[in-house]
């Protein structure tokens, strides 16, 4: 095992300025994707509600005396908040009375939100008092597997030349994908890392499926679910066609299973991009299904890295979800937001990052190839003609996201070809 370090986080700079906004701090995101242990470095003092020694006592408290379990050095951290609904409109009390910021932080791994459980209880929402920090699985970048060279912050400014070496192989990227983004992984090797994404996975089929809202749910179902999302993740795919996928289940109880198994963040689907077009093209609304993390896919499909290297058709999917993982978590730091484009004609982006100033940047995923790049900055460079850019502004950049492309440079049309191994925010 590496020798087990905190591995700084693109969130840590993120929770700073929240900490200097706001009274109190959500941080959103999966099972253990490093929320605590990021949200511990910046508090004072700690309230365990989670799977801890400390649990039941902590949560006793709670629910006799909040105003006493609230008091202490700030930021006060309340791991696991949801155990303890009442602590929402305590907390947003507490905020106003107080008057200052940086009061609070609250980490959650799922949005429970029946009558017993959750939203309903709150009396109030946290409109101005709290600000919220979706924690996704790490990026390449932050677990140390790309080397960052080119930044996608910098990309928005149109350089007119860039380069970097890409030092990743396509058996590196494949045991990348296969291993995930969980922090704790990317300090073991081998087998050892690997194996974490299956305990993950079989977390989600026994315990985290049931504990976002105590409903008990059929195993084998859930199993085909997952089987059948890593099957079209990386495509818009209806409910309906998920239903005949899985067989003998009904759309209503395939839109409960998914609607849980996003509020404990294992889907992570993108939202379609809607443009303004110089055409009358139909643009599809449809999201597209993605994972929060490529190895929740993998072990989904019961394969590993040898199969995927027999496979590169079906890990071509499991990389765009990896790119897609790492892109939104690279938006995030440059207050964007990652979408996805379908036209009825069959023209499609894989990924549009769009700014909250306005700027934006069209982009396409291809695991390598001359032949394949070439395609994507062909498609790119297609609906960059179809934008209504007297509406819509001209795109800020194209590029074409590869796997194991030697080199990260711009090519004489100008579009943009950078190894995911050379990305980071």
């Amino acid at each position: 095992m590496k020798e087990k370090k905190y591995r700084p986080r693109i969130a840590d700079l993120m929770l700073d300025f929240k900490l200097h906004s706001k009274g109190a701090v959500i941080i959103e995101g999966p099972k253990w994707v490093g929320k605590t242990t990021t949200a511990k470095r910046f508090a004072k003092s700690v309230v365990e509600l989670g799977d801890d020694r400390d649990q039941n006592q902590n949560i006793f408290m709670a629910s006799i005396d909040l105003n006493r379990i609230i008091k202490g050095e700030t930021p006060r951290l309340f791991d696991e908040w949801q155990e303890v609904p009442a602590l929402w409109d305590a907390l947003r009390y507490e905020v106003d009375k107080r008057n200052e910021v940086g009061q609070f932080i609250l980490t959650g791994s799922s949005i429970k939100t029946t009558k017993k459980f959750g939203t309903d209880a709150r009396k109030h929402t946290g409109t101005g008092r709290f600000s919220y920090l979706l924690m996704r699985p790490m990026s390449l970048y932050e677990s140390g597997d790309s080397n960052g060279v080119i930044s996608l912050g910098e990309l928005f400014r149109s350089p007119a030349k860039i380069f970097a070496e890409n030092t990743l192989e396509l058996e590196d990227i494949v045991f990348l994908a296969c291993r995930g983004g969980w922090p704790f992984a990317t300090f073991l090797e081998g087998e050892y890392a690997l194996a974490q994404a299956r305990d993950y996975y079989a977390s989600i089929i026994k315990e985290d499926i049931s504990r976002v809202d105590g409903k008990k749910r059929d195993q084998r179902i859930l199993r085909r679910l997952l089987r059948a999302y890593a099957r079209v993740q990386a495509q818009g795919y209806s409910m309906d066609a998920l239903s005949k996928d899985i067989g003998d289940v009904d759309s209503r109880t395939v839109a409960d299973y998914l609607d849980a198994l996003r509020r404990i963040y294992v889907i992570d689907d993108v939202e379609a991009w809607n443009p303004n077009l110089r055409s009358k093209t139909a643009v599809r609304t449809s999201d597209t299904r993605y994972f929060v993390d490529p190895s929740i896919a993998v072990a989904a499909l019961g394969v590993g890295v040898q199969d995927m290297l027999n496979d590169l058709k079906t890990f071509g999917f499991i990389f765009e979800t990896m790119c897609v993982r790492d892109l939104r978590v690279y938006a995030s730091a440059i207050d964007g937001e990652v979408y996805h484009y379908r036209d009825k004609s069959g023209l499609e982006c894989d990924a549009v990052v769009h700014l909250r100033n306005g700027k934006y940047g069209l982009i396409e995923i291809k695991l390598g190839s001359t032949e394949l790049i070439e395609d994507g900055a062909e498609k790119l460079k297609t609906l960059q003609k179809n934008i209504d850019v007297a509406t819509m502004g001209t795109p800020s950049f194209c590029a074409v996201i590869t796997g194991v492309g030697k080199y990260a440079y711009r090519r004489p049309d100008g579009v943009f070809v950078v190894p995911i191994g050379c990305l980071k925010s």
